[in-house]
């Protein structure tokens, strides 16, 4: 085998050496890591990923090519990937790139060959860091120069929001949903378009006036990358629309609910990234198979007296993973229902938004 030409750079020091393939650019980044067994093309393009490199546990990657209908977003922005085996020769019908090709088309730099089961433990256990992929021949000191020297940028909503306002019509739609982009997937547009919505997908820094004018049933706030309280636009919107329209939110719209109403966040050590956390459904009992992707969780001492009930919980480590607030027809859940973990375990709560939506389509009647 050809001698190591990529490795990884840590906070602690610690490196590992591998091969290079995708974008050979270099880049730091936070590191993470995922433990789907499948699923790598919608996690590259999966735009919560942005300024974070992702290391997979599942050993072999890139068997099965890219296809063209599976991508999350236009133009993926992950930081990187880093794999134990990377296959080159997708076995796939549906299959019209390799994830290389897509990697270096996009800029995202990879690295295969190292021990991704040291570096998941080394993560879970000093938790997510900053992280530098570079020529292995890059001296230690100066990498650690490097990281120490960078700041992880802020601005990670506004760099994967659409700047326009876009359309996804439907024939005979129930409702009219508008939909606060702040790093939206786009199986999140098809699960409302399925359930009857003509979804008209905004801007995350869109006024409250324009989202007014639109006369939308209800509002949904997306998933996106990024510390929640960085997009005081987006929370200041929902403090000032809620009970005025029902409003559903997943992942970071989760987050940005929570903070509109008075609670607070924080930053988990290693987050929550996989398709199988369990999930308790607080309000039924059931058991939830869940997928999930997320750095912050709410803090629930924070929730008191916000008017906000705690409705989901993770049963891995008891975080909130859902609230809800009655009154204003407002509930929201940390985890991804558009994602079909289990058997479609989670795809109730878009009827749960249909019903309300509903509800108060005919309270206006009245």
């Amino acid at each position: 085998m050809n001698k190591f030409n990529r490795k990884l750079i840590l906070e602690d020091g610690s490196e590992y050496y591998g091969y290079g393939f995708g974008c050979m650019e270099d880049g730091i980044t936070e590191i993470v890591f995922n433990t789907s067994p499948v699923g790598y093309q919608e996690i590259i393009s999966d735009p919560s990923y942005t300024y974070q490199t992702v290391v997979m546990a599942y050993p072999l990657i890139g068997n099965y090519g890219i296809a063209e209908d599976d991508f999350e977003t236009a133009i993926p922005t992950i930081g990187g990937l880093a794999v134990r085996d990377y296959n080159d020769k997708p076995s796939n019908f549906r299959s019209r790139h390799t994830l290389a090709e897509i990697m270096e088309k996009y800029h995202i730099p990879g690295i295969y060959g190292i021990d991704t089961r040291k570096l998941i433990r080394s993560i879970r256990d000093l938790g997510s860091r900053k992280v530098l992929i570079t020529s292995a021949d890059t001296p230690l000191q100066e990498g650690l120069k490097r990281l120490h020297a960078y700041e992880m940028p802020k601005d990670a909503v506004s760099k994967v929001s659409r700047k326009n306002v876009q359309e996804y019509f439907i024939p005979d739609a129930g409702y009219h949903v508008a939909a606060i982009d702040c790093g939206m997937k786009q199986n999140i547009i098809r699960c409302l378009n399925q359930k009857g919505c003509h979804v008209t997908v905004l801007p995350w820094n869109v006024s409250q006036e324009e989202v007014e004018r639109i006369k939308p049933d209800g509002i949904f706030l997306s998933n996106g990358p990024g510390d929640p309280t960085d997009v005081e636009t987006v929370i200041r919107l929902v403090r000032n629309l809620r009970g005025k329209y029902p409003i559903f939110g997943i992942c970071l719209g989760h987050q940005i609910i929570s903070l509109a109403y008075g609670a607070k966040t924080y930053k988990l050590k290693f987050g929550h990234r996989g398709g199988n956390h369990p999930v308790k459904n607080l309000l039924t009992g059931k058991i939830e198979i869940t997928s999930q992707n997320h750095s912050y969780a709410v803090d629930e001492k924070s929730l008191e007296n916000t008017g906000l009930e705690v409705t989901h919980r993770n049963l891995l480590d008891s975080t909130v993973e859902g609230v809800a607030c009655k009154k204003d027809k407002v509930f929201c859940v940390q985890y991804h229902p558009e994602s079909a973990p289990g058997p479609q375990d989670s795809m109730y709560l878009f009827d749960q938004f249909m019903e309300m939506m509903e509800g108060t389509r005919d309270g206006k009647k009245n």
